[in-house]
């Protein structure tokens, strides 16, 4: 689990299924707080200067073969000196046999000394990825998550004003539903932010006047997922008629969660419009646009042709 302090060590031990050199060290207590792995090639060699010793260390094959060619008093000292910073755990990966020195050492320090078959550079990959996911910051937003044709779409507004509906619409119409009403999202990187349901609300809709439903019960489980990356944004709010609204969409809005930009629509809806297929026809054309056509360009282009055609023509006369 994650608390402040970063994710428990046993998480990521179940999560790889890691086994166990030293069952006897307990992993209570200890928590990864860095997205990274490190392998401490120059520490083996006595060099600890900038040794990221906070992080997952992992002892691949070119580690273990230079441990086998150490002498054991130089042993005696550097994995003294490696396991005295208190890293988190070793990793030993490819089937390796940890030198009976080191484990004597992570014993002393109490450092989980753990085991996998898998490969240095996969195993760190995969780690990197599922710690950025777990550690990334989190915020709550109020609105409906909606995996609409491959992109996540997030409907926001006002409570009734008919983002749960549409929702329900969307599933009927074959899409999946992420989360209603709180959505958490978490900021992977500097471009992705991904949006989830909390584990409490999961597969659950709220209908006004009917009460909650279960989708996953109801629908089947093709119409649910667990989370999504967010696409882009509908602000629904009710029809201004004094206010201007985007009629060719020739650029996007943005609206803005933990510094990370997001396209934003915002829809006035007023009674017989169908909510449901305008998010689907937004869906698309926001893949559209991705995939390098935008149709209010492709207007405005023919506008300016006709009207230099026009010109040369009253020129010709």
């Amino acid at each position: 689990m994650q608390d402040e302090k970063g994710i428990a060590l046993g998480e990521l031990i179940n999560q790889y299924k890691l086994e166990r050199v030293n069952p006897e060290v307990s992993d209570e207590g200890i928590f990864v707080s860095i997205p990274e792995t490190n392998r401490p090639a120059l520490p083996l060699t006595g060099f600890f200067e900038h040794y990221e010793s906070k992080r997952v260390q992992l002892i691949g094959n070119a580690e273990v073969e230079y441990i086998k060619g150490m002498p054991e008093p130089i042993k005696e000292v550097i994995f003294d000196e490696l396991l005295s910073y208190n890293p988190p755990c070793l990793i030993f990966t490819s089937n390796n046999t940890p030198d009976p020195v080191c484990i004597e050492k992570c014993n002393k320090y109490s450092v989980p000394c753990l085991l996998t078959d898998r490969g240095t550079t996969e195993l760190s990959g995969e780690i990197v990825r599922w710690l950025k996911v777990k550690l990334a910051p989190c915020i709550t937003v109020h609105g409906v998550l909606m995996d609409v044709f491959g992109e996540g779409v997030l409907i926001m507004g006002e409570s009734g004003i008919g983002k749960s509906e549409a929702a329900l619409e969307l599933i009927k119409r074959g899409h999946r539903l992420v989360s209603d009403d709180v959505v958490e999202l978490s900021k992977v990187s500097d471009v992705t932010i991904v949006g989830r349901a909390p584990d409490i609300t999961k597969h659950f809709i709220e209908l006004r006047g009917i009460g909650i439903i279960d989708v996953k019960a109801l629908y089947g489980v093709e119409c649910v997922k667990d989370s999504q990356q967010i696409d882009m944004v509908i602000q629904i709010e009710e029809w201004d008629r004094d206010k201007e609204y985007d009629r060719l969409g020739m650029e996007d809005n943005y609206i803005e969660f933990m510094g990370n930009k997001v396209v934003c629509h915002t829809l006035p809806i007023r009674p017989g419009r169908n909510l449901a297929i305008i998010c689907e026809t937004a869906a698309v054309n926001h893949r559209q646009k991705k995939m390098g056509y935008n149709a209010a360009r492709e207007l405005y282009n023919r506008v300016q042709r006709n009207i230099d055609k026009g010109t040369h023509f009253d020129g010709a006369l």
